[in-house]
């Protein structure tokens, strides 16, 4: 039995995401399940979202799960076991009106994560994506001009 550590992580820091998996793996030794569960949205219309914030969309969405999981894997592969779960959204499967960049980066880790199933089947390593559907998350009143207030988290 391990004691909990809490140890924080933004998911959209790219450049953090190795050191905090190497801090978990050096605290606990392997990570028998991971959930990746993080993610960003904003709502708007393709013409009125910066491309500054479509990369930020995409770095919490796409680019941190897989480098979070990419960070992981050498130790599942090496003990041939373990379990990775993206809890992904019903947008990574359809897109909607004025969700293109939140769907852009669901559809990416959907394709991303589908391909990783396949490939650690050989090592008993399970990849579930779980999409459901519309959620109610936590959403900030953006202040004029305060395109961050917009997003949802």
């Amino acid at each position: 039995t391990y004691a909990p550590k809490l140890i924080l992580l933004d998911i959209s820091d790219i450049n953090c995401i190795r050191d905090v998996a190497k801090e978990i793996l050096n605290c606990y030794g392997c990570v028998d399940i991971l959930i990746n569960n993080a993610s960003m949205k904003v709502k708007g219309a393709v013409q009125s979202i910066s491309l500054e914030l479509d990369k930020k969309i995409m770095d919490a969405n796409y680019f941190g799960p897989i480098t979070l999981t990419k960070a992981i894997l050498p130790n599942m592969i090496s003990r041939r076991t373990g379990q990775i779960v993206l809890i992904n959204s019903i947008q990574g499967k359809i897109g909607i009106p004025f969700r293109a960049a939140y769907a852009a980066s669901k559809h990416a880790a959907v394709g991303f994560f589908d391909c990783l199933r396949a490939e650690m089947e050989e090592f008993d390593i399970s990849v579930s994506t779980v999409n459901p559907t519309y959620i109610c998350s936590y959403h900030r009143q953006p202040a004029p001009g305060n395109w961050e207030a917009s997003i949802w988290k």
